[in-house]
């Protein structure tokens, strides 16, 4: 299990993440945004690739495949000094967390990998086993940001006081490596730590806090009703909780609910007057960044204008 003292504050390697390019890029702005601000020592690589999370979750990757990119980006950390891969998505964890245990763990795979990479001329690339330290250098950026609550409540340029906060914490992040979570993993309270050091009202425990967000990737697109229905009802327990704020750390989840919400309200006869953001997009709003310029806030579908108002 992680540690707090455990967190880097350099060496990063800030993973570039594909759904959160194309559907809420005001979150990759809010982190670089937000480790400048509190000094932390971190690199964007253009080489890096995809995950391959979605390709692989809709089973048109195979475990190898994704392995093997996996494989390639982390040499690309490690090749510029940047060993501590952090991600913005809790499927770039989850895909590169598993890749990492395949090759320090599993011959087969390893060798396999290997061939590939003497075939395509990476014959500095091969792995060795147990030669891949990014197995426990691999992070989610909300566990950056837990390790500098101090200094972001120092930082904090906005009276959060009265805002009541929740937070969902993504199935991919504490659902699947069970044993590498900070905290508990049945009550996980990474978002809720950083909201309190800016003095939000956090809403530690709601009906169906742990309840998964709905998307399901093909899920979302196969079995619509029931996906929306899982959604619908994650709401309702938000709406109940009388929250004004809801943190993510995982853009598929902005997406179920913020892209959707409009539509759940539509099609379940409801409204909700809360809104929603990236954990990134949170910490740098708080940081002093620009809510359209840096936070990209213009790009969500429920709108933030009358919430970012309402704030002093």
């Amino acid at each position: 299990m992680k540690h707090i003292e455990q967190i880097p504050n350099k060496g990063i390697l800030l993973f570039k993440t594909c759904m959160v390019s194309n559907e809420y890029p005001g979150i990759e702005s809010s982190s670089t945004y937000a480790f400048d601000r509190l000094d932390i020592d971190y690199f964007v690589s253009d080489e890096q690739s995809c995950c391959t999370g979605l390709g692989f979750y809709f089973d048109l990757f195979d475990q190898l495949s994704t392995t093997a990119i996996a494989a390639r980006n982390f040499a690309i950390a490690k090749k510029n000094g940047y060993p501590n891969i952090t991600t913005m998505c809790s499927t770039c964890y989850a895909i590169n967390k598993k890749a990492c245990s395949l090759l320090n763990k599993n011959e087969e795979v390893r060798t396999k990998i290997n061939s590939i990479f003497k075939q395509a001329g990476f014959d500095d690339l091969i792995y060795e086993q147990n030669s891949l330290d990014q197995v426990d250098n691999f992070y989610h950026v909300v566990e950056i940001f837990l390790g500098k609550t101090k200094r972001i409540g120092a930082l904090n340029r906005i009276d959060f006081s009265g805002v009541r906060v929740a937070a969902h914490h993504a199935c991919h992040y504490y659902k699947i490596h069970y044993d590498d979570v900070i905290g508990n993993p049945e009550n996980p309270q990474l978002i809720d730590t950083v909201a309190k050091s800016c003095g939000t009202d956090v809403v530690e425990w709601y009906e169906d806090r742990t309840l998964t967000c709905g998307a399901g990737f093909s899920q979302r697109h196969i079995n619509r009703e029931t996906s929306l229905k899982v959604t619908h009802a994650k709401l309702e327990s938000l709406k109940s909780a009388g929250i004004d704020l809801m943190l993510h750390m995982c853009p598929n989840c902005q997406i179920q609910y913020d892209r959707y919400q409009p539509v759940i309200e539509k099609e379940f006869g409801t409204k909700y007057d809360f809104v929603h953001m990236h954990i990134s997009q949170f910490v740098a709003l708080a940081l002093g960044a620009d809510p359209d310029k840096v936070c990209g806030f213009g790009t969500h579908s429920v709108r933030l204008d009358d919430f970012l108002n309402s704030l002093k």
